[in-house]
C-alpha cells in the first residue's frame, strides 16, 4: 500500500517517495500500536504521520539502541549531527538524510510549528543525560519535549473541526498520556539503561527508592510498595487519558477512528500491566492479539461510517458519543498548504 500512499498524498519526486518509504518502515518496525492506527487514516495523510513517527524512532533509536558499547559522547555527536541535518532540512526544505528530508517536505506541507521540533531535540539530549526526575513537575517538563509535541505536530495532518488553538491542549495531554503508559509498561527497561522515569517524591511516597527497584529487577522479587507506587502512577496516568479525551471529536470526522483506536489500544496497556500484577520491573505486560483485533476491527466500521458520510453517499444514524467527547460546530482547518495540493 505504500506507493498508493504516496500516489494520493501527490509525492512524486523519487527521492521524496524513497525517503518517505524509509520512514514508514521505521514506523512500522517501532511502533506496531500506533502503525495499525494510522492505517484507519485517509491514505493520502498516512505518509506525513511516518514521517513525523519515522524521525522520532529514529532519533529515540540514537538515544537508546545505538551500539550497546557506544558513550554518551558518541550519542551526544550523533544527536548534534541529527540536529543539524533537522535545522538545515527545515530551512532549506532539503537533505541528505532521507528522514529529515521527508520530515522537512511534512513540515511544509501541513504548516507544522518548527518549534515543536526543536523542543522535541531538546528532550532528546535530557535523556542522554538525565537519569531521574525529583517530581512530577519535572517529569512533565520533559515529556513537552518527548511526548506532548508529538500530538501538536500530529493536529495539522488530522485536521480539525474547531480551531486548531482549541484542540491543541488535548492533543499534547493525548501524547503525554501514551509516553506515560509506556513508561509504566518499560519501568525495567528504562532501569536497565540507568533511567528512572517514575517522579522520586510519587515513590518516596511509598518508601520506595531507586536501589529498591534494582534489587527487585536483580532478584525477581516483589514488593508491596513497590506495587502501590505504581498503583499510583498509572491511577495518574489514567487522568491524563480524561484530559486528553475531549480531543477527539474536535478532530476532522475521518481522523478520529485513528487517534480513538490508539487512545483505546494504549489506554490497553495499563489494563495489561494491572492484570499481570504490576510486575513490570519483571516481565514487559503486553496487550492480548485478541484485543487488538477487535479495537481495530471497530475502528475499521467507524472509519467506513466516516468515510462515507464525508462522501455523502449515506447519512446514517451516529452512534452515541461519551459524555467526556462535547458537541462541535465544525469550522475545518489542517489541510495542507495549497501550493502542495495536488
Amino acid at each position: 500500500m505504500t506507493e498508493r500512499e504516496l500516489d494520493a498524498a501527490g509525492i512524486g519526486d523519487p527521492l521524496l517517495r524513497a525517503a518517505y518509504r524509509r520512514c514508514r518502515a521505521l514506523n512500522a518496525r517501532h511502533g506496531k500500536t500506533y502503525f495499525l492506527a494510522t492505517r484507519l487514516l485517509p491514505v493520502e495523510r498516512r505518509p506525513a504521520v511516518h514521517a513525523l513517527y519515522g524521525f522520532a524512532r529514529w532519533a529515540d533509536d540514537i538515544v537508546d539502541s545505538l551500539d550497546p558499547g557506544a558513550d554518551t559522547a558518541v550519542r551526544v555527536e550523533a544527536l548534534e549531527q541529527l540536529d543539524q541535518a533537522l535545522a538545515t532540512g527545515l530551512r532549506g526544505g532539503r537533505s541528505d538524510e532521507p528522514v529529515v528530508l521527508a520530515l522537512a517536505d511534512t513540515a511544509r506541507r501541513y504548516g507544522i510549528d518548527h518549534a515543536h521540533f526543536r523542543d522535541f531535540m531538546t528532550a532528546m539530549r535530557c535523556d542522554l543525560t538525565v537519569t531521574d526526575y525529583p517530581t512530577y513537575a519535572d517529569l512533565r517538563r520533559y515529556m513537552h519535549g518527548s511526548a506532548a509535541v508529538i500530538g501538536l505536530q500530529m493536529l495539522p495532518v488530522l485536521g480539525t473541526v474547531v480551531p486548531r488553538e482549541v484542540a491543541a491542549p488535548h492533543a499534547a495531554a493525548l501524547g503525554v498520556a501514551f509516553q506515560l503508559s509506556n513508561f509504566l509498561r518499560d519501568v525495567g527497561e528504562d532501569l536497565d539503561r540507568g533511567r528512572v522515569y517514575l517522579p522520586a517524591d510519587l515513590l518516596a511516597g511509598h518508601g520506595v527508592d531507586r536501589e529498591l527497584l534494582r534489587w527487585s529487577r536483580d532478584s525477581g522479587s516483589r514488593d508491596r510498595r513497590i506495587t502501590a507506587a505504581l498503583k499510583e502512577f498509572a491511577a495518574l496516568t489514567r487522568g491524563v487519558y480524561r484530559q486528553a479525551a475531549p480531543g477527539i471529536a474536535m478532530l476532522d470526522p475521518v481522523s478520529r477512528p485513528c487517534i480513538r483506536t490508539a487512545f483505546v489500544l494504549y489506554g490497553g496497556i495499563l489494563d495489561a500491566v494491572a492484570r499481570d500484577g504490576y510486575a513490570v520491573l519483571h516481565r514487559r505486560a503486553v496487550v492480548p492479539r485478541r484485543h487488538r483485533a477487535v479495537v481495530a476491527a471497530d475502528g475499521l466500521a467507524r472509519v467506513t461510517l466516516a468515510r462515507l458520510r464525508a462522501r455523502g453517499r449515506s447519512r446514517p444514524p451516529v452512534p452515541s458519543a461519551p459524555a467526556s467527547l462535547p458537541a462541535v460546530t465544525p469550522v475545518r482547518t489542517g489541510r495542507p498548504v495549497p501550493e502542495e495540493v495536488a
